[in-house]
């Protein structure tokens, strides 16, 4: 095994092997699913203390790089599947660019009168009809997200003929009924998702994950949309690219976005 030096300077131990770890993953050193070696035998390659190997681990799974089992070892994980939260294009186009095949399984359908943060975001009166839509979206059979929309039944008679399964939401409010989406306004927040939310992902522990609250509008700025997206933590993440004085990239869930953003389909 390849032995690397560590500086004994102000960068501390257990970090410049974390990074170097990190850099021979995404040389593809060890693939998705590999075991990487014992902590006894990085030990041996670092020429450090087990100790200092641990912590470079555990700041790798934080990360979603590895994934530590006792008594089992460290393995590489799947690569989050990373999205640009201001993209110009829908998930599933986006999904489609990335060289994967896009999914939903629509869990539940049903009208309902609208509560008072939906009636709020849609500008209609508490307990108007609304029609409800909830969905898991992923890609290449792996769920990424869990999209819930409340949309005005008044203006969408016969919305919930439609199969969302194959059917773009969106292409059927501009295509069915004249309301094409102009741009969605979300907030980004983080929760733990609840045991319910936890299997619909597919998720093997409860982490905090990103949920994204939007309202979409239509070109005439009327709100259409009222939606709560849970991001996947253990397989998607977010990056957003600022332009200028101020200009920064996030990518990485260790680097997740928490602001407001406004997107444009």
């Amino acid at each position: 095994m390849t032995h690397f030096h560590l500086d004994r300077g102000p960068v501390p131990l257990h970090h410049q092997v974390y990074l170097d770890l990190r850099g021979a993953l995404a040389a593809g050193e060890w693939r998705p699913g590999e075991r990487l070696p014992t902590e006894l035998e990085l030990a041996g390659r670092y020429s450090c203390s087990l100790i200092t190997v641990r912590r470079a681990l555990d700041e790798l799974r934080r990360e979603g790089r590895v994934e530590r089992t006792r008594g089992r070892g460290t393995f590489v994980s799947t690569p989050p599947i990373v999205r640009d939260l201001a993209g110009q294009v829908g998930f599933a186009e986006e999904v489609r660019e990335l060289g994967l095949a896009p999914y939903a399984l629509v869990v539940e359908t049903r009208p309902e009168k609208a509560p008072v943060d939906v009636a709020t975001a849609l500008e209609i009166g508490t307990g108007d009809p609304v029609f409800f839509v909830e969905r898991v979206r992923g890609a290449d059979d792996v769920p990424l997200l869990l999209e819930q929309v409340w949309l005005p039944a008044a203006p969408l008679p016969g919305l919930l003929d439609h199969d969302f399964t194959v059917e773009s939401l969106w292409d059927t409010l501009e295509t069915a009924y004249g309301l094409p989406v102009a741009h969605c306004q979300e907030v980004l927040s983080a929760a733990v998702p609840n045991l319910r939310e936890a299997r619909l992902l597919g998720l093997a522990r409860r982490i905090p994950a990103v949920v994204l609250q939007g309202t979409a509008f239509t070109t005439g700025g009327m709100p259409v949309e009222s939606s709560r997206t849970m991001v996947s933590p253990e397989r998607a993440s977010y990056y957003v690219t600022s332009y200028g004085a101020r200009a920064r990239a996030t990518a990485r869930a260790a680097r997740r976005p928490y602001a407001t953003s406004e997107i444009t389909p």
